[in-house]
């Protein structure tokens, strides 16, 4: 069992024969499962091709209804993303991963609402996010596979890096994962941390779980208050941007200080008495997490 996404799973890739499409559908094929799992490729310009072996289609609902696939990944670039993104909705696929960073905030503006008033089943993940994986079946995104092991801790984060950095951390305790999320740092995005909390909370393989946020919004928070009343793992914390100057934009778009409550000081102390075991050392997240489960 595995939260979103497993063996499975039958996937489409919208910008496969962009570079960066090209080269991260190759990786994903080369992982795990991913042979059987990437299905179909989307390029309305190249419909009838294929790349590598893995047909081209027009649009992403004819690509679901000739392979029967329920999750995109989008490497289409800023401008299109969003309208690539809808597509995968008006498809109703599952999921919807958007690895693409720099998409207009008013271009995921319109597409929020548009969603609400669709009342869409499909969920988002992202955008400028690695997407996510579960060891030894099946990655979707840009996670360098080797540092992920089977196991049973679920980790959920909004920066890429310091997710692997955690992964990299609970493979060498010899711990493993059952999942790594990466959820994105824009102001706009899909599923949240409590959205993902919730899932591991309700899925068997998980035991424990390590969420990574970072300085601005109220989405930590919010899953922390979550946390306390329903979380029944264990949780460990740490958030990006302790020395972050407010008023500044650090690393990724939603990561600004705008009033006093979502400094990393603030959302730390929230978490903590919302009973999640936090640190302010990136490097001690894996101790930290392996010191609860003894």
């Amino acid at each position: 069992m595995s939260i979103l996404i497993n063996k499975d799973t039958k996937v489409i890739t919208q910008g496969i024969t962009g570079k960066t499409g090209q080269f991260h559908t190759r990786m994903c094929r080369e992982y795990a499962n991913g042979k059987a799992a990437f299905v179909a490729g989307v390029n309305p310009k190249r419909a009838g091709e294929d790349f590598e072996g893995v047909p081209i289609y027009a649009n992403v609902t004819e690509a679901k209804a000739a392979t029967g696939a329920t999750v995109s990944v989008i490497y289409v670039p800023p401008a299109g993303a969003a309208a690539a993104i809808w597509e995968a909705v008006e498809a109703d696929l599952d999921l919807a991963i958007c690895i693409t960073e720099g998409i207009p905030v008013r271009d995921m503006l319109e597409l929020r609402n548009r969603m609400k008033a669709r009342n869409s089943k499909t969920l988002i993940l992202g955008p400028n996010c690695p997407g996510l994986i579960t060891p030894d079946e099946i990655k979707i995104g840009i996670m360098p596979g080797h540092i992920h092991r089977k196991g049973r801790i679920g980790i959920v984060s909004r920066s890429g890096t310091l997710t692997y950095e955690a992964v990299a951390q609970v493979t060498e305790l010899g711990m493993g994962q059952s999942s790594a999320v990466g959820i994105g740092g824009d102001p706009i995005n899909g599923l949240k941390h409590v959205d993902v909390m919730k899932l591991f909370n309700d899925d068997p393989d998980t035991d424990a779980v390590i969420m990574i946020g970072e300085i601005g919004g109220p989405d930590e928070v919010e899953a922390a208050r979550w946390v306390k009343d329903n979380m029944k793992k264990p949780v460990v914390g740490f958030i990006a941007g302790v020395t972050a100057p407010p008023g500044k934009r650090m690393g990724h778009a939603g990561a600004l200080i705008s009033g006093g409550a979502d400094t990393a000081d603030a959302k730390l102390e929230v978490m903590e008495a919302c009973g999640i075991k936090t640190t302010r050392n990136p490097s001690e997240m894996g101790k930290l997490l392996k010191s609860i489960l003894g």
